[in-house]
């Protein structure tokens, strides 16, 4: 298990891009991260394809020093998330701490709100490609990458390149804050 002891912040909202959810949820799970899904409240919520998930606590009510790592999926929930401060923030301090910020298809619209995305390299849906060049992204056309601390997928056909890269980049991160 890769990822033993590390703890991932995965955002969920209304309307996430169901695949873009569970695949890496289920992915990270298995490589032995407690993975902690945070909504804008402690609800229930519905894919845009029908599947249910459940937060296990609000944005407003976590630390986001607790986490290694954030992760957010596309679908329209990436518009709702980008709407709340604590949502931001989180994000916001993952970057700015160095931690593992991983965004998958529409859900580049919260690191844009975060302002975290200028001069770094960035994917996506390609309906948020000119979001990301207008905030400062250089638009890139791979289905998965990573620059710096960020992740970045494309699309949903894209999924397995992107848990390779998340787990991959969560697994140095971690090794590199080891101690000697």
């Amino acid at each position: 298990m890769r990822l033993q002891g590390i703890r991932v912040c995965y955002f969920i909202e209304e309307g996430f891009e169901d695949l873009e959810f569970w695949v890496p949820v289920m992915r990270l799970r298995e490589e032995g991260a407690r993975v902690v899904v945070v909504g804008t409240s402690a609800a229930h919520y519905t894919g845009k394809n029908g599947l249910k998930a459940n937060a296990d606590t609000s944005a407003d009510a976590v630390n986001p020093d607790d986490f290694d790592a954030v992760v957010i999926p596309g679908g329209w929930a990436p518009d709702k998330l980008r709407r709340y401060d604590s949502v931001l923030n989180i994000v916001r301090r993952a970057n700015e701490q160095g931690k593992i910020v991983g965004a998958i298809c529409h859900a580049g619209w919260v690191p844009i709100s975060a302002g975290i995305v200028r001069g770094r390299r960035a994917t996506g849906s390609r309906a948020i490609k000119d979001d990301l060049v207008n905030a400062g992204a250089t638009w890139v056309d791979e289905s998965a990458f990573r620059d710096g601390n960020q992740v970045w997928g494309r699309v949903v056909e894209d999924i397995p390149n992107f848990c390779r890269e998340l787990v991959t980049a969560i697994e140095e991160w971690a090794r590199e804050r080891q101690p000697a």
